[in-house]
């Protein structure tokens, strides 16, 4: 009784949540769809008949006074309306898309975005991850769309996983991940930016993208009489499977796909469901030598992307040449263990 009772309740709330995120894209298509509508109207009629800007203050006026409890005529926002259509309508492909967006992170798009794929890029990401407003800010002040033109992503989800799912697989993963948002500029050791990371979770889970959830850090895998552990864990909701965050304070090297393949290959044998996809891997390092990833992923073959990490956009001047680098610390900090299962 109990248990079956629980699952209709879970079943109705579920019902009703899906029937109200259809209704809010049905009232959003429906409102933009009206602001398009009022762009190309105040575009051809100024066309059509010579009228300069005052029109659009004159408009603004008028529908206050006509439909006073909208809140969306003022004429910084007719102006927007008018500058969205002429910014789309070169562009048909672009309509159905276009409709899925909110205005207020259109607004956005049109303020900071300097070209039509930077546009597209940002547009594209928000109706795929269902980015807030807040969140595609930092997107766009981050310089997602330069990183994703400028720094090929390295994987081997074409050869590790079926072609529909190394697409989707794809399309998530970043070839450089920001962290400016933890406030240091200073090398650190794998632990403490671990611990750096979990204090600042759902940052991070943002800048993962949408649909990411955390699962644990330091997640335990057995194999006979030992313990292994992956840095940080998660589900991805969307490409329904787990991704295993390996987080290296230094350069990229060859063994670092080894581990996260014996990794893999253990969530895959004692994590994974039935239903799930194949697990993914992420190794997340300060650098790396593209050609070295290259080779290092052909002989890989669970999926797996290795990626950078930007902790902050500059080091102080006055640390220049000064400090460490994250190879010293780490070779000064903590010495290396033959025991120690992360030279595997």
């Amino acid at each position: 009784m109990d248990n079956a009772y629980q699952l209709l309740l879970t079943d109705i709330k579920t019902a009703i949540r899906e029937e109200r995120n259809r209704a809010i894209r049905q009232l959003n298509r429906s409102l933009i769809s009206i602001y398009w509508e009022i762009g190309r109207l105040i575009v051809e009629r100024q066309a059509q008949h010579g009228w300069g800007k005052g029109i659009v203050e004159q408009l603004s006026k008028d529908l206050r006074h006509d439909f006073p409890t909208e809140s969306s005529f003022s004429a910084r926002n007719l102006w927007f309306m008018r500058q969205f259509f002429e910014m789309y309508a070169p562009f048909p492909n672009l309509k159905q898309l276009v409709s899925e967006i909110p205005w207020g992170q259109h607004i956005l798009i049109m303020q900071r975005a300097k070209s039509h794929g930077e546009r597209t890029y940002y547009l594209q990401a928000t109706a795929d991850m269902a980015w807030s407003r807040d969140v595609l800010l930092n997107q766009i002040k981050a310089q997602a769309y330069e990183r994703h033109q400028l720094e090929p992503k390295q994987t081997n989800f074409k050869q590790a996983l079926p072609e529909h799912f190394a697409e989707q697989a794809n399309e998530v993963i970043k070839s450089r991940y920001s962290l400016e948002f933890l406030g240091v500029n200073e090398p650190m050791l794998e632990l403490e930016l671990e611990r750096q990371l979990l204090g600042k979770l759902k940052d991070f889970l943002l800048e993962l993208g949408y649909g990411v959830s955390f699962v644990g850090n330091q997640y335990p895998l057995k194999l006979s009489d030992k313990t292994y552990h992956v840095d940080l864990l998660f589900f991805h909701r969307r490409l329904r499977c787990l991704v295993a965050i390996d987080l290296k304070i230094g350069a990229f090297k060859p063994e670092f796909a080894g581990k996260m393949n014996f990794h893999l290959e253990l969530l895959d044998e004692q994590v994974r469901l039935p239903e799930e996809n194949p697990s993914i891997g992420i190794i997340l390092c300060a650098e790396k030598d593209h050609l070295e990833v290259e080779y290092a992923l052909r002989t890989s073959n669970k999926p797996m992307g290795v990626a950078e990490y930007q902790i902050s956009q500059f080091l102080p001047e006055e640390l220049s040449g000064q400090l460490p680098s994250p190879d010293d610390l780490k070779q000064q900090l903590r010495p290396d263990d033959p025991n120690d299962e992360n030279d595997l």
